[in-house]
């Protein structure tokens, strides 16, 4: 049972963190409330005091993130608008977008979103924009391919098609996810990423072969990929790339290595769908591990995972 010396003990206590928190200077309150998980939790600290009233307008970060499919989109993109707006045109660490998004009323309002935040020197731009009733991507404007802020990069759902040269001369990671390209956009991202140490393709398609000859490129993670022809067949070329990462679903006829062949780890965790004009699934399956086994032979660290388990353990008992 408290008594009334304890509470007023615990209520002195609790003063004297109070009073040691708003006696920390503005540096640090910023650096709190930019870790805070978004933008809308960041402006809401302004309500604790005056003092914290304008704080998050000098936030590193940005992040806004719309879950609702359905509803309220209209606010989102309101607010969005609003918070940009009142913000100076500072330092910008990281801006995380996910939306849905109809191309026709909001497609310029996150055009004038993203100059604000390259403006702003951005480092890390991540990107999820879905675009609602329809399967286009979002056009990415010319001034985005060419940055030398950039280190990191996640564009999911966006159009990879530069009018013009690619320079992101300080990117060490770039995350590509249900875009498509072709050849010449890999390419292309190798010659003008210098630094470029790792990529990671998650359900990317409108390429054959992956032409990866970067020295600067060391990891590669291929995460799935779905087309609507079941046939493709795609060709990887990496013969400076030191771990690779095949996994989620693949539907595709084969995944031929051509050159890996400063490969030191590799994990396999992938699955090839059943289809219903597919009536040999398990041959296709066995085949292409088989592929992979004998190309990756040299790897010191191989692992197989669970995916593969049931195509690995009647190959490895041969």
């Amino acid at each position: 049972m408290l008594t009334k010396e304890l509470v007023e003990e615990e209520i002195r206590f609790e003063d004297k963190d109070e009073d040691l928190i708003s006696k920390l200077p503005d540096c640090i309150l910023v650096e709190i409330v930019s870790r805070l998980p978004t933008t809308k939790e960041a402006i809401r600290t302004g309500t604790l005091s005056k003092r914290w009233k304008h704080l998050w307008t000098s936030v590193s970060n940005l992040v806004f993130l719309d879950h609702n499919e359905n509803k309220f989109v209209f606010d989102f993109f309101s607010f969005v608008d609003k918070t940009l707006t009142q913000r100076p045109r500072l330092k910008l660490y990281t801006f995380r977008l996910h939306t849905y998004y109809n191309s026709r009323l909001y497609g310029s309002h996150i055009q004038n979103w993203i100059r604000y935040v390259v403006s702003c020197n951005v480092e890390h731009l991540i990107l999820r924009l879905w675009n609602r009733g329809h399967r286009n991507e979002f056009p990415l404007g010319q001034f985005v391919f060419i940055n030398s802020c950039f280190t990191h990069i996640t564009l999911s759902c966006c159009a990879l098609n530069p009018t013009g040269a690619i320079s992101w001369k300080n990117l060490r990671k770039l995350c590509i996810a249900f875009g498509k390209f072709d050849e010449d956009f890999i390419e292309n991202v190798s010659s003008g990423s210098p630094v470029l140490e790792t990529l990671e393709l998650k359900y990317c398609y409108g390429y054959k072969r992956l032409n990866i000859t970067s020295k600067s490129v060391k990891n590669l993670v291929f995460d799935g990929y779905m087309h609507a022809s079941y046939n493709d067949i795609i060709e990887f070329n990496a013969p400076n790339i030191l771990t690779l990462t095949v996994q989620d679903v693949l539907v595709l006829t084969k995944f031929l290595l051509l050159n890996v062949s400063s490969l030191v780890e590799a994990h396999l965790d992938y699955t090839i769908p059943s289809w219903e004009y597919v009536t040999t699934i398990e041959e296709a399956e066995e085949e292409m591990l088989k592929g992979f086994i004998l190309n990756l032979r040299h790897v010191k660290h191989l692992k197989v995972g669970i995916s593969c388990s049931k195509v690995w353990f009647p190959l490895w008992m041969l």
